[in-house]
């Protein structure tokens, strides 16, 4: 069965027909046929009609300010429109492969693994037990595209899902192409580069967007979906009679069919995923970030998902129109109805008086009643999700108690998953902050009391903080600290908004602290003193926090067993961490680690940290629960996350695992329903099988040789990078030979894009640093120094089927090194080149030439160790890669053109900035 009309050529080939004859109605014939020239010029060096890129330079070059400038939104419009063509062609692998079976990392292949295996129902129930899967996003949206593109790319993705999965009469066609034409007109017409910064409250509403609209939703079908594959195994979604008669006889119920996992079909599965939120919380290097900023995300949350209880509950006054005569309820059922008729015994006339004997109908309108109370000042609103659990839960078992229990699974157990998922908070906030601030505001609040905090060493300061969380007497008063700086006066402030917090939406709604460049064990114990005073702690009966060390410099990652380990044996927070069911989560991040050592040598760093961090914690009786800080690039620890989990030492996989998400992998993971869907079935199946492999080998057995290598590359890839970095004259050559200052101009995140007015690149954030080297298409945070390492290993008496056999049987490698020919597959030294140009000439020829030799014989060894002609081994990236070149190429060039400009018009400066996102959408990649 053929289940879509289109294909990604036909879109791509008709999306860009279509942009062209906008661009004449908009624009001219002239203009057209100008971006039709650079276009042709382009593709005809790329396919080797054209010896160099003269002829796109010298179009360039002609180009006035107003032409350069629709060369400029025609190429980044075309890559908007391309993307959704893209995306579209994903949907349609998913559901092909949903259909034929043929789907990789799909949960039907692994519950089937597992039961050939010999894995019975109570082992698997432990396993999933253990899961518990926390996506996390962040304040750092560092996306390109404005909201209102983005809404505009979502109507014309609506309209390409219809011309491609409906059955459309000729007139309703071209209805459809009315519309995306309209759209188009329309986007052409709309600015594409922000005329403001966004605020958190913009950041907040971008990832709120994500969580309602999608995430909500998919959320049920998920949960259907782990238990069709783990019951059923067939995947046959229909009824018994109708399956039977469609199969010419009878069922053989959950367990048959080919393929079956085997499982009983009552198997409960548990909660497996939890979404958290640093936006609207993230006080690190945002000032802007106030009290005021994440009461507001906290209430607006709330509301929204308050919303969508409500309508779903509307919704299901349509289906549980059950007779009261005609069918018994439970007594459970018949109490619930009896309080809430109690409670509201005026809504309770209307109730009855507007379904008569219709009990369910009645229920559901005295749960709408207490949702609108939530939050109110009336009485009878819900306290918290699990009183409205227990209703559904009610509702749910009076209906399968009396042959309803179709409604019940088709209808209440995707709510059920939605409240233990959502709760009333949609996505629990985590607040983090710099541990530097708060040294200061406890060192301040400390110093009027007479103690002089800022005075003591490391061991003072411990035994200072572990006796004043002890004792019942408050050492300090956040909410009157007297005279302290304003950074301190904020910190004390946030801890003191913070019990207002848990007290009006639930401990749940905002329950974890992450402490950014925690270095001593000191700065974890700050935090918990500070939630102490607040009244946030009190210990040994309470501790409404996790607080979470952030470890990211290589002095930090390497003394992780120092710092925890005085934590675990300090009397306070051992008996903090009891009361948090000696849960301990530890946030690794990937992005300054990689900023600070290079690709391999963070990678490696991370790698054996988290093994010797996880043995430790072992050791120590305390479950660990990783924070993976990943961005969305490669040198930011981005990457599949699936093959990322199934990557990680089995010695740190527990079953519960976070990690952040943000910038366009937002929008591209979870923008699709279908994607998203597909998205959170791969970290699930990729969690569920390293969880088992952890279990059966709980202690990763890693060749003495293949430690050896790593051990041997990873030090001298770090040096090199090192070296790079601290070279005289490196600074000015990345200012020079990339866009970082009209980076830093852009009007990306609230988040300034330094941490202060240093020239440094220690002192630039992560996010710009990657962005930067995206554009010029030499993305060297990726692979640089790789080439180097591996060399050292070769020279010092390694040899290449060590190396392959690393790759192939030794999955931390195997992705590092993929990861690593993902960014090499991306950057192209020719167009880097012409960046390179825009530098000193003395810059120039001693850095350029020194990056273009590594990335060569990058290449080269990545080739020679995995075996392939082609960098990467997905054959869709290639093709995407393909089909993009061409089109990226005078965007580079134009961008390279302009910067070398001395002065630069408004015109100018604007085109300039539109460069920027269209190269961004071209690479699908910011930072």
């Amino acid at each position: 069965m053929e289940l879509h009309n289109r294909s990604v050529r036909q879109d791509v080939r008709e999306l860009g027909a279509l942009l062209g004859d906008v661009l004449s109605e908009q624009t001219s014939t002239e203009a057209f046929e100008t971006v039709e020239d650079l276009r042709t010029a382009a593709i005809a060096y790329r396919e080797g009609d054209r010896d160099d890129r003269e002829a796109l330079r010298a179009e360039l070059d002609e180009l006035s300010p107003a032409e350069e400038s629709i060369v400029a939104r025609a190429f980044t419009t075309y890559f908007e429109l391309i993307n959704l063509a893209e995306e579209r062609e994903r949907v349609r692998a998913v559901r092909n492969g949903r259909q034929e079976d043929s789907l990789p990392d799909a949960l039907s292949r692994t519950a089937a693994d597992l039961a050939e295996e010999g894995v019975d129902a109570d082992e698997l129930r432990d396993l999933l037990d253990d899961v518990l899967i926390e996506p996390t996003f962040t304040a750092h949206p560092t996306e390109a595209r404005r909201g209102t593109v983005k809404a505009k790319l979502r109507s014309i993705a609506g309209r390409l899902e219809e011309l491609d999965e409906r059955n459309l009469t000729d007139g309703e066609r071209a209805d459809v192409w009315r519309h995306i034409d309209a759209e188009v007109t329309s986007l052409w017409g709309t600015r594409q580069v922000r005329g403001r910064r966004p605020e958190p409250e913009d950041e907040a509403r971008n990832v709120q967007w994500y969580l309602e609209n999608t995430l909500y939703d998919v959320v049920g079908t998920i949960y259907d979906d782990v238990a069709e594959a783990l019951t059923a195994g067939d995947g046959d979604d229909l009824p018994d009679a109708v399956a039977a008669a469609a199969d010419g006889g009878a069922t053989d119920g959950a367990n048959g069919g080919d393929g079956s996992a085997g499982y009983e079909a009552d198997l409960d599965v548990p909660k497996l995923f939890e979404f958290r939120s640093w936006a609207g919380s993230d006080r690190d290097g945002n000032p802007f970030v106030t009290t005021e900023v994440t009461t507001e995300t906290l209430e607006r949350q709330r509301a929204v998902v308050i919303e969508r209880y409500r309508e779903e509950l509307k919704r299901l006054s349509a289906v549980f129109s059950q007779d009261g005569d005609r069918y018994e309820t439970t007594a459970a059922f018949e109490r619930s109805l009896a309080a809430d008729r109690d409670r509201f015994p005026r809504i309770t006339e209307e109730a009855v008086e507007r379904y008569p004997d219709e009990p369910y109908r009645q229920k559901l309108r005295l749960m709408r009643e207490r949702l609108d109370r939530v939050g109110d000042v009336r009485p009878g609103g819900y306290e918290g999700p699990d009183e409205l659990l227990d209703d559904v839960n009610a509702v749910a078992d009076s209906l399968s108690a009396d042959r309803n229990a179709e409604l019940v699974e088709t209808y209440l157990d995707p709510l059920r998953r939605r409240i233990d998922t959502f709760g009333f908070s949609l996505a629990s906030l985590d607040l983090r902050d710099h541990r530097e601030n708060h040294t200061e505001a406890v060192a301040e609040a400390a110093a009027a009391e007479g103690v002089d905090y800022a005075g003591m060493d490391e061991d003072e300061r411990a035994e200072f903080l572990t006796e004043a969380i002890l004792q019942e007497e408050s050492v300090v008063d956040p909410a009157e600290p007297g005279e302290v700086s304003d950074t301190a006066a904020r910190v004390l402030e946030r801890f003191e908004a913070l019990g207002e917090w848990q007290s009006e939406f639930g401990v749940e709604a905002i329950d974890t602290y992450c402490i950014s460049m925690t270095e001593e064990p000191s700065h974890v114990l700050e935090v918990l003193f500070l939630a102490d005073q607040a009244g946030v702690v009190s210990l040994p009966d309470h501790c409404g926090l996790d607080v979470v060390p952030l470890l990211e410099t290589e002095s930090a990652l390497n003394g992780a067993e120092r710092i925890m380990g005085t934590l675990f044996e300090n009397e306070a927070y051992a008996e903090a961490l009891e009361t948090r069911g000696g849960v301990q989560e530890v946030m690794l991040g990937y992005s300054d680690s990689n900023k600070e050592n290079g690709f391999l040598a963070a990678n490696w760093d991370l790698f054996k940290n988290q093994r010797r961090l996880a043995r430790f914690c072992e050791a120590e009786d305390v479950t660990l629960r990783l924070f993976h800080g990943r961005g969305g690039s490669i040198s930011r620890g981005g990457g599949p996350m699936n093959e990322a989990l199934l990557a990680l030492p089995n010695e740190t996989v527990t079953g519960q695992v976070k990690f952040t998400e943000q910038g366009e992998a937002i929008a591209e993971k979870y923008a699709n329903p279908r994607i998203a869907e597909r998205e959170l079935e791969q970290m699930l199946d990729a969690q569920i099988r390293a969880r088992h492999e952890a279990t059966e080998e709980p202690e990763e057995a890693i060749p003495d040789a293949w430690i050896e290598a790593m051990e041997t590359m990873a030090p001298v890839a770090r040096e090199t990078y090192r070296d790079l970095l601290e070279s005289d004259g490196f600074v000015p050559y990345f200012e020079q030979a990339t866009p970082i200052t009209v980076i830093e101009d852009l009007n990306l995140g609230s988040r300034p894009a330094s941490r202060s007015e240093d020239r440094s690149v220690e002192d630039l954030r992560a996010i710009p640093w990657v962005f930067s080297w995206t554009q010029t298409r030499c993305i060297l945070p990726g692979w640089y120094a790789l080439a180097t390492g591996v060399d050292a290993y070769l020279d010092d008496g390694g040899d290449l089927d060590t190396l392959r056999e690393m790759y192939e049987e030794w999955p931390f490698f195997r992705t590092t090194l993929d990861n690593a020919a993902m960014a090499m597959a991306r950057t192209d030294m020719e167009i880097a080149a012409e960046y390179a140009d825009l530098a000193d000439e003395d810059l120039r020829e001693r850095f350029f030439p020194e990056l273009k030799g590594e990335y060569e014989r990058g290449v080269e060894l990545v080739r020679e160790i995995s075996g392939r002609e082609e960098l990467v081994r997905r054959e869709w990236l290639g093709e995407s890669l393909d089909r993009r070149n061409p089109y990226v190429d005078p965007l580079n060039v134009l961008q390279a053109h302009l910067l070398d400009q001395t002065h630069r018009t408004d015109a100018e400066e604007r085109t300039l900035r539109l460069t920027v996102n269209g190269i961004a959408a071209g690479m699908k990649n910011t930072g």
